[in-house]
């Protein structure tokens, strides 16, 4: 996320509580840059909310009280949403800082969440997507975390195939 500046306010997306109480709470608000016409860019990762990633054009909708709703997605980023659970070493902060580090090494930013472990990635389309797969799954196999796809493009989904491609050849 850049800095926040005047141009930045808060969206709110709405999202649906499981039986599991996962995600743990109803409602995210994320920053965005107002374009002036009706519509913001986001500008940062979520931690919860599906389907959207950091810099894709979501259309608003303002309330009565002045309260932006997040509405349809109106061009996407070709940005990827990913998060982890981290388990080595309980998730410490020294343990999600790791994991940024690394991760960021193959071209994504993220940040970490102390509440519940969790780190977001944020995936852009230049990073080094086969790599970024591969590390996810090494370390879910070695019990280091477990991660999801929050929001993916058919590029990351192509990763997968092609890992599967490996794996049988």
């Amino acid at each position: 996320m850049t800095n926040i500046s005047t141009d930045h306010v808060k969206v709110h997306f709405r999202m649906d509580v499981g039986e599991d109480g996962w995600p743990p709470a109803g409602v995210e608000s994320l920053w965005a840059v107002d374009l002036g016409d009706g519509t913001v860019r986001l500008d940062n990762t979520p931690w919860f909310v599906r389907g959207v990633a950091s810099d894709d054009i979501i259309r608003v909708e303002v309330d009565d009280e002045g309260i932006r709703w997040a509405g349809e997605t109106v061009r996407a980023s070709e940005n990827c949403t990913i998060r982890l659970i981290v388990l080595k070493d309980g998730g410490t902060a020294a343990a999600r800082q790791s994991v940024l580090e690394i991760f960021y090494s193959l071209g994504t930013t993220g940040e970490g969440i102390e509440k519940y472990r969790m780190v977001a990635l944020d995936v852009p389309p230049t990073a080094n997507l086969p790599k970024i797969r591969q590390l996810l799954e090494h370390g879910d196999a070695k019990g280091w975390w477990h991660w999801e796809e929050g929001c993916v493009t058919a590029a990351w989904k192509a990763t997968a195939s092609e890992g599967a491609r490996r794996a049988l050849s």
